[in-house]
């Protein structure tokens, strides 16, 4: 998926195709166990980014990590940066992604807050382009996921085999295979 013009991309349809795809593909398959948690109690901020430069990208991340860190976890527990205008290329987000760390570091936030990674090309370092393991971080757009390490700690507390999740959603996706999780997208969030 290739960025496109801010007049062409509007935020609803930005937060319909996310939300759809965090209903779907990361609760409906369970690829993570913890965030139905914040799904359900309404703890998640969608930030739709208008930023088309990388620059302008890093900005923002600065101010939502900030942002994160000072809010209370009832009200706000993690951000979903969603960037529909950047980073359309995965090697460019990579980069971007190195940068947000350096960014988290020089903010003192390591260790209080994490950056998870979402993209509709990613891939991992020891898989082809097509491989189906891939989707377990294939969102509808880049996303700089802002979660809080209390939070996760809490919640690998509470799931008996948090070791196990990536293994876990790799034999899921090769059960489903390409075509099976195309039929599983395509169907509404209720299905």
């Amino acid at each position: 998926m290739s960025s496109l013009p801010n007049s062409e991309i509007n935020d609803a349809a930005v937060l319909a195709a996310t939300r759809h795809w965090l209903a779907r593909a990361v609760i409906g398959l369970n690829l993570c166990p913890f965030a139905k948690a914040v799904y359900v109690k309404q703890q998640i901020r969608y930030v739709v980014s208008k930023r088309d430069n990388f620059a302008d990208v890093m900005t923002e991340l600065e101010q939502e990590l900030r942002l994160l860190a000072d809010s209370d976890a009832q009200e706000i527990d993690t951000t979903l940066l969603i960037l529909p205008h950047a980073l359309a290329d995965f090697s460019d987000y990579n980069d971007c992604l190195h940068l947000a760390q350096q960014l988290l570091r020089s903010m003192r936030l390591e260790g209080v807050l994490q950056i998870a990674s979402f993209h509709p090309d990613y891939q991992f370092a020891d898989n082809q382009i097509d491989d189906i393991e891939n989707y377990t971080n294939r969102a509808p757009y880049p996303i700089l996921h802002l979660l809080r390490e209390a939070s996760i700690d809490r919640a690998v507390l509470a799931f008996p085999d948090a070791a196990g999740i990536y293994e876990r959603n790799e034999a899921t996706l090769r059960e489903l295979g390409h075509a099976g999780w195309q039929a599983w997208m395509n169907q509404s969030d209720a299905g």
